[in-house]
């Protein structure tokens, strides 16, 4: 029979390290709305329109449908999904609407993502894109 290797003999090895990290951890609202953001961030035509975005600063719903191979309705769709969470903005010039990552903080976050995803190598059999390699920018 094997043994549990993750498993704890005692109910805590450091309480007041448990007590302090409890003390630093973000409300649970701001856990889901990180929660939210991220499951926005996972998906990957969502990820070609900020990535757009990244390279390109300001642009429209048919050049980003352009730069990202997506229709302009799914373009449409995903920049309400992604304005409604705070990760691009909308400015008007007259009829046209010109979307951009909401904030350097947005930014930050892709450029990590990315970074990330450049020097490791995930564990996914089932996957053959692109190398580690061709991730970076």
């Amino acid at each position: 029979m094997l043994e549990a290797v993750d498993e704890c003999g005692v109910k805590l090895v450091d309480p007041d390290r448990v007590e302090l990290v409890r003390g630093a951890l973000p409300s649970d609202h701001a856990i889901v709305e990180l929660a939210d953001v991220f499951s926005l961030l996972g998906d990957p035509g969502r990820l070609r329109l900020l990535s757009s975005l990244l390279e390109g600063g300001e642009l429209c719903v048919c050049d980003l449908a352009a730069t990202s191979g997506m229709s302009e309705s799914a373009v449409s769709h995903a920049l309400r999904l992604l304005r409604a969470h705070r990760v691009v903005s909308v400015s008007r010039r007259g009829r046209m609407a010109y979307y951009r990552l909401d904030d350097a903080h947005v930014r930050m976050l892709l450029d990590l993502g990315l970074t990330h995803t450049g020097h490791t190598v995930a564990v996914h059999p089932e996957h053959t894109g692109p190398a580690p390699e061709d991730n970076q920018r």
